[in-house]
C-alpha cells in the first residue's frame, strides 16, 4: 500500500514539474517587437522605423571561434562614435564619425565596419559633411584643412579642392553634374566650384535675415534638376535656390509647432521633390512638399524605437532596400530608406523605410 502511494506521489510530482517547466519556457518565448509606423494607426502608414545601427552586432555580425579564442568572448564589436553625416553607395553606408574624426564604412553585404584609410595628402583632420556620387566617389569637407577632400571608388585619395583663402569653415558638400557646392558656415554662403578645374563658378548668399541671405548655414543638398537647398540654421529655415543661384522659396519658420524649426540640421530630397529636414532641438524630422507644406513629422526625443537624440546628418537611399526588407512589416512595401545620424544616446544611426501599405 505504501509503495502504491509513493508511486502515485512520484507521478503527480513529475507531472507538476513538467507543467511548471513548460510554463516557464512559454513565458520566455520572445515576441517580435511591434512595428513603429508614421503616421500612427489607424491612419495609413507611410513610414516605418526599421532598425538602429550602432555596432556590427546590430547587423547580425558574429565573432568566429578563432576570434573568441584569440580575443575572448567579451570583446566588444566595432561601434559608431558620434555620427555627424551619412551617405551611401550600393552595398555601403558611409558615416562621418566626429569622435574618431574618420569616415566609417558599413559594408552591408559582409555586416562589417571598416575605416576609410586616409593618409598622406588625403589625411583628414576634422571631417564634417560627406557626399557620395553614383560612381562611388567620396567628397568630404574638412573644417580644419579648409578643403573638400576627394576619394575614388577604391577609397584612394584623388584631389582636394579649395584652400584657406577660399574657405573659412566648410561644413557640407553636394555634387551635381560638373558642379561642387560647398557650404561655408562662417562666410554665410555657398561656394560653387567647377569639378574639373576647381575654379569658383558662383557664390550664393551673404550674411543676413532676408530672402537669399544666410546666417550660419550648416547643411546642403541638391535635387536632380540642380536646385540647391540650404539649412539656414540661425534664421530657423531652409532656403531653395535655382541652378543659377537665384532665391526661390523658404521652408519652415521659427517655432516648435508643426512646420516650425528650432535648430534645423541635416536635409535631403526624394525623387518626388519632398524635402526631409531634421531638427536637433525638437529631435524629429519633418517632410515638406515642393509647396513648402508639411506632410508628416516623425521621431521625437528619447531612445525608444524610432526616437532621435540630437539628430544631425540625414540621407535618402534607393539602392540598399534589399538589405533592410527583413525589418519591414510583411504588409509594408519599401520604396526607399531614410537614415538619421544621432550624435548622442545609444542609437547611433536610425534606419526608416518610406513605402506603401498593402494590407487591410
Amino acid at each position: 500500500m505504501k509503495r502504491t502511494h509513493f508511486f502515485l506521489f512520484k507521478q503527480l510530482f513529475c507531472t507538476l514539474l513538467c507543467i511548471l517547466l513548460f510554463s516557464a519556457c512559454a513565458q520566455h518565448v520572445e515576441e517580435k517587437p511591434q512595428a513603429t509606423f508614421y503616421p500612427s494607426p489607424p491612419e495609413q502608414p507611410r513610414l516605418q522605423f526599421l532598425t538602429t545601427i550602432s555596432s556590427e552586432e546590430n547587423l547580425g555580425a558574429k565573432k568566429s571561434d578563432f576570434d573568441n579564442f584569440l580575443l575572448g568572448s567579451d570583446v566588444a564589436f566595432p561601434t559608431i562614435g558620434r555620427p555627424y553625416d551619412v551617405s551611401t553607395s550600393p552595398g555601403k553606408i558611409y558615416i562621418t564619425d566626429r569622435q574618431a574624426n574618420k569616415i566609417l564604412i558599413i559594408d552591408l553585404a559582409t555586416n562589417k565596419f571598416n575605416e576609410l584609410k586616409d593618409s598622406g595628402l588625403g589625411a583628414l583632420i576634422t571631417p564634417a559633411g560627406i557626399w557620395v556620387s553614383r560612381d562611388d566617389v567620396k567628397y568630404v569637407t574638412d573644417m580644419e584643412r579648409k578643403q573638400v577632400v576627394v576619394f575614388d571608388a577604391k577609397n584612394d585619395f584623388v584631389r582636394a579642392y579649395g584652400n584657406k583663402e577660399l574657405f573659412e569653415k566648410p561644413v557640407d558638400v553636394a555634387v551635381h553634374e560638373n558642379r561642387i557646392f560647398v557650404c561655408d558656415m562662417l562666410k554665410n554662403q555657398i561656394v560653387v566650384l567647377d569639378k574639373d578645374s576647381g575654379a569658383t563658378l558662383l557664390q550664393i548668399g551673404e550674411g543676413g535675415p532676408g530672402e537669399g541671405q544666410l546666417y550660419k548655414p550648416t547643411n546642403i543638398t541638391v535635387d536632380k534638376q540642380g536646385n540647391l537647398f540650404v539649412t539656414d540654421a540661425f534664421n530657423f529655415r531652409v532656403q531653395q535656390f535655382d541652378p543659377a543661384g537665384k532665391f526661390v522659396k523658404i521652408f519652415g519658420f521659427h517655432g516648435d509647432q508643426v512646420g516650425g524649426l528650432a535648430r534645423p540640421k541635416g536635409l535631403d530630397i526624394d525623387r518626388e521633390g519632398n524635402l526631409y529636414i531634421a531638427d536637433a532641438a525638437t529631435e524629429n524630422t519633418q517632410i515638406f512638399n515642393n509647396k513648402a507644406q508639411t506632410l508628416l513629422f516623425f521621431g521625437g526625443p528619447g531612445i525608444k524605437p524610432g526616437n532621435m537624440y540630437l539628430p544631425a546628418g540625414v540621407h535618402i537611399d534607393y539602392d540598399n532596400i534589399v538589405f533592410f526588407n527583413k525589418f519591414a512589416d510583411k504588409d509594408f512595401k519599401l520604396k526607399y530608406l531614410f537614415y538619421v545620424c544621432n550624435m548622442s544616446g545609444p542609437n547611433k544611426l536610425n534606419v526608416y523605410g518610406f513605402g506603401d501599405w498593402t494590407g487591410k
